[in-house]
């Protein structure tokens, strides 16, 4: 029998309380999915819930709900049974929780990934690849930049730069303390987006940007920035867990309660090449605009769920682009290197790799 998700919402505002915000829109992953499938109808001042349009679940990689809404229990079990990814986050975008299955995996796997984690040779070897990914993709999107735009950039600041990240891979290789690895890192990470604005070709003046800044963003592009990084960090964490990993135990970023610190491990080799690189897309190409973007009193800078959705359905098509993986030599969609690194991560676990493998674009 096939499952179906029926897409349903009931709005919240009463004509007598104003001060009731409407809830917002569910959207889905699905890339066949290009419009609110939501609807409320007013009948002699009730609200009732009608029903616009129905997805076989098969055809869903993940459901990202938008507000403080809940889902009925029979979704979620469905979800977890058949591995869909249900994320919840505020209206601004801020990850607030993602509903889980059982745990999957061979115990012992999970065994072999706690002791490794404990061992301070294999944890720092895992740490500094991933540190190594990172800093090498941050700097063949530099090269890439220079290459392809040249003529519009200050070619000679970027490549300074990259000079500077050549120089600190060097350091990683031969790093022996996780301190000085995150410093390595950091001191990466300020070399990285101190040029980044170079690579804004376009809307220069609506999307300026000043160096990284979280919580809150505080211009249009880190707003963007972060919303992507958390759509990342699920697709990574769901990974994990599909090859039986445990995504809450990493290996350089600390653990604590509900925070998934492998997951955000293995963000770091895929953070410039994809997520980035994504988000200068959206603006060199005038996908985005100024205009769904609010600032707040407090410097916060939100988008509105016209962005939002129109983000989700370009990072799917993003997805859907073909590579070739460095390591595997075969064509891979953007969407698997999550899926793909992870099962690299438990082939090295599991003693069938020298090493862990990480993702090197160029």
């Amino acid at each position: 029998m096939r499952s179906w998700l029926s897409v349903l919402i009931a709005d919240a505002r009463s004509k007598k309380r104003d001060d009731i915000p409407i809830a917002p829109s569910l959207y889905s992953l699905s890339n066949k999915m290009d419009k609110s499938l939501l609807a409320v109808r007013d009948i002699n001042h009730k609200y009732i819930v009608v029903e616009k349009g129905r997805l076989p679940l098969h055809n869903l990689e993940g459901i990202v709900s938008f507000g403080y809404r809940g889902v009925s229990p029979a979704l979620m079990g469905a979800c977890a049974e058949k591995n869909i990814s249900l994320c919840f986050m505020t209206p601004q975008g801020k990850f607030l929780a993602r509903v889980t299955g059982k745990t999957r995996g061979n115990v012992l796997l999970r065994e072999q990934q706690y002791a490794s984690c404990l061992d301070s040779a294999i944890s720092l070897e895992i740490a500094k690849n991933c540190i190594l990914g990172k800093v090498y993709n941050a700097r063949w999107v530099l090269e890439r930049c220079i290459r392809d735009h040249g003529m519009q950039v200050d070619a000679e600041k970027i490549k300074t730069a990259s000079e500077k990240l050549k120089h600190t891979l060097e350091l990683i290789q031969t790093c022996e303390l996780k301190a000085q690895l995150r410093g390595f890192e950091g001191e990466a990470a300020s070399v990285y987006f101190g040029v980044f604005d170079e690579m804004i070709l376009q809307q220069k003046k609506d999307f300026s940007f000043q160096g990284r800044n979280k919580r809150p963003p505080l211009d249009n592009v880190n707003a963007m920035l972060s919303f992507v990084y958390t759509l990342l960090t699920n697709t990574i964490a769901s990974s994990l867990e599909c090859v039986g990993l445990d995504p809450y135990v990493g290996y350089l970023h600390t653990e604590r309660p509900g925070r998934v610190s492998l997951a955000l491990d293995m963000i770091e080799e895929l953070r410039a090449v994809l997520a980035d690189r994504f988000v200068l897309s959206l603006v060199n190409k005038k996908i985005v605009s100024e205009k769904n973007f609010t600032k707040k009193e407090n410097g916060a800078v939100l988008m509105d769920d016209e962005i939002r959705k129109k983000l989700l359905v370009e990072w799917q098509k993003k997805k859907k682009e073909t590579i070739t993986h460095p390591f595997l030599k075969e064509k891979v969609e953007w969407g698997m290197v999550p899926y793909v690194q992870a099962m690299l991560l438990v082939r090295y676990l599991r003693g069938d790799l020298d090493s862990y493998p990480v993702f090197l674009w160029k």
